[in-house]
């Protein structure tokens, strides 16, 4: 016993002798940021422990039928869906749970109960007037007319009268109705022109609601901020407008020769080889009755195949352009922009097939192969808003803005439309995700054309950080509306480009990120899957910086706490002590600079920060020191600048 305690005192005694410093007052716990009980399960049957879906895994399916009608007078939607539902699962259903969004303007709605008193929010209807909603006709299974289902909110449960047992499908069939809202939640809309109105239509059909592994029915309300989460399958759709009218969608058009006249037609398979975008319907085109077929509506018969959702637009104000878009792997698809004579222009959106066409190249050769036939930019009342195959951006929007919200929306084809990720919960992962592969993107076009200067985090990271911000890991119904554009889609943006380029590195994170997309495309990860997806395939344990950026609203505040030379010699080097100050911790770039103009820069890797508030750093100098500086260009989002300098005397 004598033996051992001597041990221990000596231990002791050798461990205090590199703590003689006083620490500096902190929030920093290492034990709680680098704890290793992060991830709360190891592997189950259907999601592995590195991250990539399990032998068991499993999804549901919901292919669909639509035929609709526009009225582009009373603006009411009408017709029928056909959903074949099959049930994956291991479990039997006893019940179907389905979407149904443009509940969200009824005016007892859960979402419309949100909005504020005095101001306005994006998520409501610009129209205080406006009652929407649906109205459900007769309802099937299997083609036999039902009455036991319920509507709650945005919401329609189906009771069946035989559970749907694992492995068997089922149909159901709704006749709906709705009018399109003028201004709906900026995600679908009607914008008046000189011309005509776009009708630019979405959420537009009773969608299902998913069962997963994970909640079972996801069945969150929608309320406007919180986006979708949805199955994946076929779509068979018709559309039946005024003749007048172009009908462009996500999908590949069946019937060209049928809806257009010989000379777009001959123009529209021109624009399928051409790299140079091509002018199917010109300006002065749009109010040339020749222009259009003869009769009263015609309609427009697409498909689309192995996705989670389809959207249209139509308008008889539509000028209509196109091009090709060349895929990395021999294949092609076709891009293509709709949009008012007020928006022409080479300024506007005369480049936005341009646009179209870069990004969806771009991030096909840097991430996954796009998988849809068309890219549609539509010109409506929607700021920003994506589907698969189509986008609606601001009819406004010019040069760099129509740039960026072209890149933006059509960079959420990788997420969520490949990568399913669940945006009712976590939208930070399509529009953070997005906005990271945003920024790369900036410089990637036109040698750099719209090339962004890189953040300054002196002014971004109170911003960030700030005493109003919140966690990024909150679903969006649950931020405040004006925190939003932070916490989904700047602050994750950016803390993966730190991941990236601070941290990783591009070659890791890059073959990492892929690996992530290729398991999970088509399929319904959890920010789980990712987080362990990057641990594994980087090799690295990245449990903090998840833990800090993510799943908390941690503060960085690194510091220089003091400089002396060793020995009180300026001729053994200068040992510069540094501190964490906030709860976050990142790695640490120190540069300095000699009084004779020596410079040099260390960096240091976060372990540093594993068992310490503090340390002490060594300088390979021989002379005084003019100044040290941690972070010298301003990239991590640190609290206080000013005490990461130190000038000498």
């Amino acid at each position: 016993m004598k033996s051992i305690l001597s041990c221990f005192f000596a231990l002791v005694s050798l461990m205090a002798i590199g703590q003689t410093e006083l620490e500096p007052e902190t929030e920093y716990d290492p034990h709680a940021l680098f704890s290793p009980l992060f991830y709360p399960s190891g592997s189950t049957t259907t999601r592995s422990a590195t991250g990539e879906p399990g032998i068991g895994y499993w999804q549901n399916r919901a292919d669909y039928l639509i035929k609709v009608q526009l009225n582009d007078v009373s603006h009411e939607i009408k017709g029928t869906v056909t959903i074949t539902y099959k049930n994956n699962s291991p479990q039997s259903l006893p019940f179907l749970w389905l979407q149904l969004d443009q509940n969200l303007f009824d005016k007892e709605s859960r979402g419309q109960s949100r909005m504020p008193v005095e101001g306005r929010s994006r998520y409501g209807d610009a129209a205080s007037t406006f009652d929407g909603g649906y109205t459900i006709g007769d309802v099937k299974i299997n083609e036999a007319s039902i009455k036991d289902y319920l509507v709650t909110d945005t919401r329609m449960q189906i009771r069946l009268a035989k559970p749907l047992a694992s492995g068997e499908v089922t149909k159901i069939s709704i006749a709906y109705s709705f009018v399109l809202p003028m201004y709906g939640a900026d995600r679908c809309g009607i914008q008046p022109t000189k011309n005509g109105d776009i009708f630019a239509v979405a959420q537009w059909y009773p969608r299902m609601c998913v069962f997963d592994d994970v909640d079972g029915w996801n069945t969150l309300p929608y309320l406007g901020p919180s986006e979708f989460y949805l199955e994946y399958g076929d779509f068979d759709f018709s559309i039946t407008a005024p003749a007048t009218h172009i009908v462009v969608a996500g999908g590949e058009l069946l019937n060209p020769a049928e809806v257009l006249t010989a000379s777009q037609l001959s123009r529209y398979d021109s624009a399928k080889s051409s790299n140079k975008t091509v002018v199917i319907r010109s300006e002065r085109e749009v109010t040339d009755a020749a222009s259009r077929p003869k009769g009263a509506t015609l309609t427009w018969h697409y498909k689309l195949t192995n996705a989670r959702d389809v959207s249209w637009a139509s308008s008889r104000a539509f000028i209509w352009d196109a091009a090709k878009i060349n895929l990395p792997g021999g294949k092609s698809c076709l891009a293509m922009s709709a949009y008012p004579a007020e928006s022409n222009g080479e300024k506007a959106w005369g480049r936005a097939t341009e646009y179209t066409k870069g990004s969806i190249e771009n991030y096909s050769k840097r991430w996954f192969e796009y998988p849809y036939p068309v890219a549609v930019n539509v010109a409506s009342n929607v700021g920003g808003m994506e589907y698969p195959g189509i986008v609606f951006c601001g009819y406004k929007a010019e040069t760099e803005g129509l740039f960026g919200v072209t890149d933006h929306e059509f960079g959420h084809t990788w997420f969520p439309m490949i990568v399913g990720s669940n945006e009712r919960k976590y939208g930070w992962m399509d529009e953070g995700f997005n906005t990271f592969i945003n920024s790369i993107a900036d410089d990637d076009f036109n040698k750099g054309e719209y090339a962004n200067a890189p953040a300054n985090m002196e002014t971004m990271a109170a911003y960030m950080f700030g005493a109003n911000s919140e966690a990024i890991l909150n679903t969006p119904d649950a931020l405040r509306e004006g925190n939003i554009g932070t916490a989904l889609y700047f602050k994750p943006g950016y803390g993966l480009e730190l991941l990236r380029d601070e941290i990783l590195g591009p070659e890791r994170f890059d073959y990492a990120f892929k690996t992530y997309i290729q398991r999970w495309a088509y399929k319904h990860p959890t920010p789980w899957d990712f987080f362990r997806t990057m641990d594994n395939v980087s090799g690295e344990n990245l449990s903090w910086f998840w833990k800090g950026w993510f799943l908390e609203n941690y503060k960085l505040d690194q510091a220089i706490v003091g400089v002396k030379y060793e020995n009180d010699n300026e001729r053994n080097g200068a040992l510069v002590r540094i501190a964490n100050l906030g709860k976050m911790a990142m790695p640490v770039t120190i540069t300095y600079q000699t009084v004779g103009g020596k410079k040099g820069t260390l960096k240091l890797p976060v372990e540093i920060w594993n068992n310490a508030v503090a340390t002490t750093i060594r300088l390979p100098t021989n002379e005084k020191l003019a100044s040290v500086v941690i972070d010298p260009k301003k990239i991590f989002p640190d609290q206080n600048f000013e005490n990461n300098k130190w000038a000498g005397n």
